[in-house]
Order: C-alpha cells, then sequence, then structure tokens
C-alpha cells in the first residue's frame, strides 16, 4: 500500500493561488496535475474550481475562520480596563477579566484583542517627578518664551553628562534556546557600584559648538569657575555677540562665587526652571552620543580609553564608526542640535494640559 501523501501546507490560499487554480482550469488541465502544479491537494483545486462554477467567486465567505470569544462590548470593556491601568500586564488583566464577569480569558487573547484596538505595550517614557509648582513655573516660563524667533539663536546650552564605561539602554535582546538562561553569553553583567565612567561638559549655540571638556573628579563651583567658565565657556560666548548663556539649576552653577563671576564678566544668563533638563536641545545630543557609543564595537578598558583612544591605527580592524568620546563630539553635524523652540513647545502643550487639569 503506498505511503500517505504528506500536506504541502497549511495556511489558506492566497488570491493569486485561487486565480492560478482558475486558469489552469480552464486550460484544460486536470485535478491531479492542477495539484501539481500549485502544490495542494486535489480536494482543494476541486472546491475552489466547483465554488468558481456555481457562485462565480474565488473569495472566502465572510465569517469564515475561527470566531472572537468575546463580543465588540467586551472589547471595549478591555480597553477600557487597560486604559484604568496602562501599567497592568496582559496576565494581570487576565485576573481582573476573570473576576468581572466569571469567564476566564488567556492572556494572548487579551494581547490580541488590545492590538486590534489600538493598544499597544510600549517602553514607558521616564522622567523627574515634577510638582504643582513645578510645573506651573515651567509653564509660565514657556509662556514667556514661547514668541522668540531670532533671540534662540543666541542662546548657548550648556550642561554636563555622563557616559559610562558599560552603556546599555535597557532595550539590549538576547537570543537563546530554552534551557540557556544561564549561559555566560546570555548575561549581561549589571555592576552593584558605581559604574566607571567619563563626566564630560560642553555647550552648543546655533550651528556652533564649543570644545568638549573632561571632568575628573566631582564638581564644585571653584572647580565649575576654574576649569569650565575661565578656559572654555567665557572664551566661547565672547566669541557670538549677543550670547545667552543657559545652564542648569545644579548647585555649582547656582552658587553666589559663579553668579558674581558672571556679573563681573558681564554675561548676560538666561533664567531657568527647576527640573527641567527635557527643555534643553543639548539633552538630545547626550542621547545621540550616547546611543552611538552603544552601537561602537570597538573593545574599551578603561575611562581613559572611553574619552581618548590611544591608538587610533589599531582602529583599523574595528568599523570605521569607532570612535573615542571626544571625536565622536566633534564630528557631530549641525542637524543634530534640534531647533530650540521644539521643546518648548512640547513642554509649553504638555505643562498646559497637565497643570490645568
Amino acid at each position: 500500500m503506498p505511503r500517505r501523501r504528506k500536506r504541502a501546507r497549511f495556511e489558506q490560499l492566497t488570491e493569486f493561488e485561487r486565480g492560478r487554480i482558475i486558469g489552469l482550469r480552464e486550460a484544460g488541465l486536470s485535478y491531479r496535475a492542477v495539484a501539481s502544479r500549485v502544490q495542494r491537494n486535489s480536494s482543494t483545486v476541486m472546491r475552489v474550481w466547483k465554488q468558481w462554477t456555481d457562485e462565480c467567486r474565488t473569495t472566502r465567505k465572510s465569517g469564515s475562520g475561527p470566531r472572537n470569544v468575546t463580543s465588540a462590548r467586551d472589547d471595549r470593556h478591555l480597553v477600557r480596563m487597560a486604559r484604568t491601568d496602562r501599567t497592568a500586564s496582559s496576565r494581570q488583566l487576565a485576573a481582573l477579566w476573570s473576576i468581572a464577569t466569571g469567564v476566564s480569558l488567556c492572556a494572548s487573547s487579551i494581547r490580541r484583542r488590545l492590538l486590534q484596538c489600538g493598544l499597544r505595550a510600549r517602553t514607558p517614557l521616564y522622567r523627574i517627578p515634577l510638582t504643582h509648582d513645578h510645573r506651573r513655573l515651567r509653564l509660565q516660563w514657556a509662556n514667556q518664551h514661547r514668541d522668540w524667533r531670532a533671540d534662540w539663536q543666541h542662546v548657548v546650552f550648556s550642561d554636563e553628562s555622563r557616559f559610562n564605561l558599560w552603556y546599555h539602554d535597557g532595550r539590549i535582546r538576547v537570543r537563546r534556546y530554552a534551557g540557556e538562561r544561564h549561559l555566560p553569553e546570555c548575561i549581561i553583567e549589571r555592576h552593584s557600584g558605581r559604574t566607571p565612567g567619563v563626566m564630560v561638559w560642553g555647550a552648543i549655540a546655533y550651528h556652533r559648538r564649543s570644545q568638549l571638556l573632561r571632568i575628573v573628579g566631582n564638581l564644585n563651583s571653584n572647580r565649575y569657575i576654574r576649569e569650565v567658565l575661565q578656559p572654555e565657556a567665557v572664551p566661547f560666548l565672547q566669541s557670538l555677540p549677543g550670547a545667552v548663556f543657559q545652564q542648569d539649576n545644579a548647585r555649582p552653577h547656582t552658587a553666589r562665587i559663579v553668579k558674581s563671576f558672571f556679573a563681573a564678566q558681564q554675561e548676560q544668563l538666561l533664567p531657568w526652571p527647576a527640573c527641567s533638563p527635557d527643555m534643553s536641545p543639548i539633552e538630545h545630543v547626550w542621547d545621540v552620543i550616547g546611543r552611538r557609543l552603544a552601537r561602537d564595537p570597538r573593545p574599551v578598558a578603561s575611562a581613559d580609553e572611553l574619552w581618548q583612544y590611544p591608538n587610533p591605527s589599531s582602529l583599523r580592524k574595528y568599523h570605521r564608526k569607532a570612535l573615542s568620546l571626544d571625536r565622536k563630539w566633534d564630528i557631530l553635524s549641525s542637524g543634530v542640535v534640534v531647533d530650540s523652540p521644539k521643546p518648548l513647545r512640547t513642554c509649553w502643550s504638555n505643562e498646559k494640559r497637565v497643570t490645568y487639569l
């Protein structure tokens, strides 16, 4: 007795395959010959041809296939539950659904229903916790500077940032088989102490930027004047007629000795609301540099190598974009520096909505 032929495919016929079956049958081929051409069973070919000759159509009937276990009303209920607690997982929603309705529903079904309704699980946006006064002052500041146009071209945005030796943004994934969770190549080490890295200071203006300075150790007000303002910030401001200097409200920036230094230099400062790093365009620059460091294929053994690679000729065996931190700052294009009113408009719309809710 001959062996039973296994079915080649189990998915539904496409419209192209259905049309091909009709064309081959009209050309005079037998059911078996057509099935051999399209790699389908003869019964499938017969069913498609019968549907064409009897009903003059090849599409599937509406409503065919497995039916949803939830109705449209149930889907709206699921959406309300998901929007009530945005951080609830699909398993938690399944448990809440079972308690509310007495009907069990698996987590995968809930995920499919929410996806069909446009709700997709995404990484949340992390930000500094803001009080009502913080939001009010941010909105007040945004209203005062909302109509600025050419004035933003004279603003110099400055800030410090720290880049760790082992950088990852929390989106790293490993590809492994079942049972390989504890393999060394599937584990990412997380240091309990402070991760070695490089602290830097930089400033950006309209189509210009300062030199990137490395800061070793803790930065206080005296070091801020001696190592940042005097050698780099003030000369950079003096090279820009009518420049306005922006800095955040960190303690080294707001000390009385620093304010006296700016008054003696007759430099104009831009008032800045508290807890507002998202309103400064230089934060976008730090994010771009951090992402480029994360894609860097070269191994970095120390903070000194992260700041300035000692032997550039040895980089040839790595990717051509494997550059040190100071070089990544130097080769930044002017397009990376975002338009200043853009984060301001975002802040204005968000804070206006949040403050007066």
